[in-house]
């Protein structure tokens, strides 16, 4: 048994082995909450659709806060609860808290740890919504922030001031697949007392765990990886510490950026299938990212898995496997890149990433560029024309390369 915080500082437990000890797959799979005052247990949780609890003192309002119970869903309901406790049995950390989409992971991290005239150092490029996140709070709120493309310990340490409340981070980043090293800059946070965030969305909690690196906020958008079925939007913080873990509680119930019950339950679904799905969707990838680094058409690749990955040691150290993102930059820029998209067949031309299908889109024109506006904005997140961010699903992965093959014949150089 193993207790993890749940609603209110009071505590829940996890039925099962002691997580610290098994397996992530064991802790995907197994992870559930102890219905209490019950002879049997449900093995899949219910989903509570109730926003509302009945009671029948007035004291009962607090008994239910404090003792396993409760009494409005924003605060607390039990679908949402055995999903956190799942999450928390992966990630090994104090705990967890899902919210009702990536972007208000991340920015529940912000506005809980952030106040005006802190400095936040972040890594370029990065999930645009995140930049514009911290761009929001400089223009609007004070927060100093200063962006890096060259992420080293070495660097960020030259750019820590008196004020530094917080580093960011993103491992493999979006789209240029760059891999950073978790644990120097979990070792670099705590030695000079600064907060560190990880968004490992495109690698999944259970190829790249982050929390015993020192990290303190590890942040994934459920809506791609964990989810895995392309049918929820989600989001989910693990903390270090649980004084952590109450702060981000606090501002969850403040802004209501919960995740339904229903999400929830579909989230847990999909964290049961996790382990297995990343397993053969890296090994699909790595086959994929093979034949797009020999193809005469395609200008280079980045996949962790491969040794021309400029981080690929480092992928190595702190990935058991390299999941499923491959940036594609395709010969004669934009034109060649749209060539590729608009004609796929197997492979579908969507944004998002990390379901069952195989989809790719055009971050130039689609996702980073838009956000971006800026042409210097785009120029320095190094967002090229040319590239593609593709996404492998679980197709046969001979299948999935014949339909590159044959969108990659209509670029015309």
């Amino acid at each position: 048994v193993r207790e993890v915080p749940a609603r209110n500082n009071y505590d829940l437990q996890v039925n099962g082995l002691g997580y610290q000890d098994v397996h992530p797959t064991t802790a995907a799979t197994s992870a559930r909450l102890i219905f209490k005052g019950t002879v049997t247990q449900p093995l899949v949780p219910p989903i509570y659709h109730s926003s509302t609890y009945v009671m029948e003192k007035l004291e009962d309002c607090f008994q239910g806060l404090t003792n396993g119970g409760s009494i409005y869903s924003r605060n607390s309901n039990l679908s949402t609860e055995s999903t956190e406790a799942a999450i928390s049995a992966i990630e090994r950390g104090a705990g967890s808290l899902t919210f009702s989409s990536g972007m208000a992971a991340v920015t529940s991290c912000f506005l809980g740890f952030l106040k005006s005239g802190d400095h936040v150092i972040y890594q370029l490029p990065c999930y645009p919504s995140t930049i514009t996140a911290l761009k929001l709070l400089r223009d609007e709120f004070g927060v100093e922030i200063t962006p890096i493309k060259d992420v080293t310990v070495d660097v960020v340490d030259s750019l820590i001031r008196p004020n530094t409340k917080m580093i960011w981070i993103e491992t493999p980043c979006n789209p240029e697949i760059v891999v950073v090293d978790i644990a120097q800059f979990g070792a670099l946070a705590r030695s000079r007392d600064i907060l560190l965030g990880v968004d490992g969305t495109f690698a999944s909690p259970v190829l790249q765990p982050s929390i015993p690196h020192g990290v303190d906020f590890s942040v994934h958008s459920c809506t791609k990886y964990m989810g895995g079925h392309a049918d929820l939007i989600g989001g989910c913080v693990t903390t270090r510490t649980i004084d952590q873990w109450r702060t981000l509680k606090k501002i969850q119930w403040t802004f209501g950026n919960m995740l339904s019950p229903h999400d929830a339950s579909l989230l847990l679904r999909g964290l049961k299938t996790l382990p297995l799905r990343m397993e053969r969707i890296s090994s699909s990838a790595m086959k994929v990212a093979t034949f797009l680094e020999q193809h005469p058409k395609v200008e280079r690749v980045r996949y962790p898995g491969l040794k021309s990955h400029p981080q690929h040691e480092v992928a190595r150290k702190q990935m058991t496997a390299y999941s499923g993102m491959i940036m594609a930059e395709i010969k004669g820029g934009e034109q060649g890149a749209r060539a590729v998209a608009e004609n796929v067949r197997l492979v579908r031309l969507a944004v998002s990433l990390g379901g069952t299908d195989s989809i790719l889109e055009h971050p130039y024109s689609m996702t980073h560029g838009p956000y971006l506006l800026k042409p210097e904005e785009i120029a320095e997140s190094g967002i090229l024309p040319g590239m593609l961010r593709i996404s492998i699903g679980l197709e046969e992965p001979e299948d999935i390369i014949k339909d590159l093959d044959q969108a990659l014949a209509k670029v015309q150089l």
